[in-house]
């Protein structure tokens, strides 16, 4: 599909720093833009996690097992390893794909009876359902969303004791996880201990795991699975409900066709674009004249959505949506938008499934449009968006 448009994104970004491909701050952190740089250090054996609160998980005692998020070496790639049989492509296709034919079918029911609905809660409804079958946290007590709510806010905090602020934020999550963990998690182990599933609990449990060491886990997974994959679909619903040459393709298109315009939307809106870590040791990465040693103990921030519009890996028009177009990125037809690396987003194809499924159900809805233009907020941290008010109407039936 040759499309040549200057810019189709829906989330705009402001640009920060000098653009090229690497570059160094003054406060000694290193920033990375160029696609071939960014995926350097994210493949990388001489670069381990940074941002995203690890440096409040190194302050455990060790004698806890930290998130496969916080993990590196050994320990990570093992733990990779046990765990990618519940997220490979066949196990999308054969245990996945029905619970999400159902659950999405059961979300959009509300729409179907109402007329309207808030796109948000039906994608978070989805994400949620799915997300739970995949971990095993099917036993809860009702009210999941409303507490994956309070626990991933739209704008997010910084707990500490040094503030009335920082008290209250650090009150708030603590009360939050112990929700979660009442509700959500205990009694999926404490059912999971007693009938094991093949499912991500079941193997924790199986590896000696605690309860809050799954829970742990259980949220890491959340956070992937739950909020990103929420955003993601709302935004490429957006995309089609705005673009009639988009849509027409998605509805005709045949399963290959839909999945390429899926991760061409994600390349050029991915829902988590910024990445952090840091160097253990020199790192030798493609600069704009030649490669660039990044020295050892240095914290580099990883601009996903830059690297993914890189002419040099993307082609021409960078910022248009171009399904199935030429690349260097592989097969990873969303360039960065699941990472790279050892730390590569484990459950990229249910994402891309679940967005699939649930877009093919609302498009196929008698008289689906869209009622309200959504506001687009940031969270910081992540580079990631937050789509709201995005109001849809369908035809009673």
């Amino acid at each position: 599909m040759d499309r040549t448009e200057d810019d189709a994104r829906k989330i705009r970004r402001v640009p920060t720093g000098s653009g090229c491909p690497v570059d160094r701050r003054a406060d000694g952190t290193w920033q990375v833009r160029g696609y071939a740089a960014a995926r350097a250090i994210l493949r990388s054996t001489d670069t381990v996690q940074a941002g995203l609160g690890v440096e409040t998980v190194e302050k455990m005692p060790a004698r806890i097992r930290r998130p496969v998020l916080y993990r590196d070496g050994p320990e990570h790639r093992e733990h990779r390893r046990q765990t990618a049989r519940y997220f490979t492509p066949r196990r999308v296709a054969e245990h996945y794909r029905e619970l999400t034919e159902r659950v999405t079918q059961k979300h959009l029911d509300t729409l179907r009876t109402e007329g309207e609905a808030q796109l948000e809660d039906l994608t978070f409804g989805v994400s949620i359902d799915v997300a739970c079958g995949v971990i095993g946290l099917t036993h809860s007590r009702p009210g999941i969303q409303r507490r994956l709510e309070r626990f991933f806010p739209e704008k997010f905090g910084k707990p500490g004791l040094t503030s009335l602020h920082g008290l209250y934020w650090l009150f708030r999550q603590n009360t939050n996880w112990l929700r979660i963990y009442l509700s959500d998690v205990r009694p999926a182990v404490r059912v999971h201990r007693e009938r094991p599933a093949d499912n991500l609990i079941s193997h924790l449990i199986e590896e000696g795991c605690s309860s809050p060491e799954i829970l742990g886990e259980c949220l890491t997974y959340a956070a992937a699975g739950m909020v990103t994959t929420r955003e993601f679909m709302c935004v490429a619903a957006w995309h089609l409900f705005t673009d009639a040459a988009l849509r027409e393709l998605f509805t005709t298109g045949s399963e290959t066709e839909r999945l390429a315009l899926i991760h061409e939307i994600l390349r050029l809106e991915p829902a988590v674009a910024r990445l952090s870590r840091r160097t253990t040791a020199a790192v030798d990465v493609p600069g704009a004249e030649g490669p660039v040693t990044v020295p050892a103990d240095t914290v580099v921030d990883i601009f996903v959505d830059e690297a993914n519009t890189d002419p040099d890996a993307v082609g021409t028009a960078p910022a248009a949506v171009c399904p199935g177009r030429p690349t260097t990125t592989g097969r990873y037809a969303a360039a960065l938008s699941f990472g790279d690396g050892p730390h590569r987003c484990p459950g990229a194809d249910i994402a891309t499934m679940e967005t699939n499924v649930f877009l093919g159900h609302l498009f196929a809805l008698p008289g689906i449009r869209m009622v309200t233009q959504p506001s687009v907020t940031f969270q910081d941290e992540i580079g990631g968006y937050v789509i709201r008010g995005l109001r849809v109407a369908a035809d009673h039936v």
